[in-house]
């Protein structure tokens, strides 16, 4: 009697552990499912993010020369923000790129480039600076050179035309991207650069 006894609590046990592992596995596919990266983009998006990446990059170069200088508040206070806004967008960007980075090569028939340096974007600053208003070397160089009020009207000019290639890259996305955080932030280009272009546009009038 006290062996059948034993036997049916062994075989109650098996399945109570049959049973929890049964439970456990959806939950393991979901807590997957959650912590995988954002699967929804495609070559629009990822052509924003390759390119919006050098340009952040130059925005916050030419933010970073304000301060040694020009003693103007004006120009010395936008650029304060300009480095603000754009250094945490190409960090969001090149996570982004980090993330999509393992299922990109579907997409490699869309003329994106070489995918397996997408962390290095470096290079896309020297390509077609005239179409995404990028500076040259040159363009940089002279920057480098002028100071004060020379130097306020050639920064206010140059990044007139930087942030107007921004504009352009951003409504790119949006026309043809995919991925919704990307459009998000496309969007918020738009809306705060042409704001800026604006109040540049104001601050070169009055010099």
């Amino acid at each position: 009697m006290h062996t059948r006894t034993l036997a049916a609590a062994m075989i109650a046990a098996t399945a109570l552990l049959g049973a929890c592992g049964a439970n456990e596995a959806p939950s393991s596919s979901h807590e997957t499912h959650q912590t995988a990266p954002q699967a929804d983009f495609g070559p629009a998006d990822v052509t924003f993010a390759q390119g919006m990446v050098p340009h952040h990059q130059q925005a916050v170069q030419m933010a970073d020369m304000v301060p040694s200088r020009t003693h103007d508040q004006a120009v010395t206070g936008l650029a304060n923000r300009i480095r603000a806004a754009q250094q945490p967008e190409i960090d969001r960007l090149n996570g982004w790129l980090a993330a999509w980075k393992p299922g990109a090569q579907e997409h490699q028939g869309h003329d994106m480039g070489d995918m397996g340096n997408m962390g290095n974007m470096g290079d896309m600053g020297h390509q077609g600076h005239q179409m995404s208003g990028m500076m040259s070397a040159g363009d940089m160089a002279a920057l480098e050179k002028a100071r004060d009020a020379d130097f306020d009207r050639m920064w206010l000019r140059m990044m007139i035309q930087h942030h107007q290639g921004a504009v352009e890259m951003a409504k790119a996305e949006l026309a043809g991207g995919r991925n919704p955080d990307a459009k998000a932030m496309a969007q918020h280009i738009i809306d705060s650069q042409q704001a800026e272009i604006n109040e540049m546009n104001g601050l070169l009038g009055n010099r």
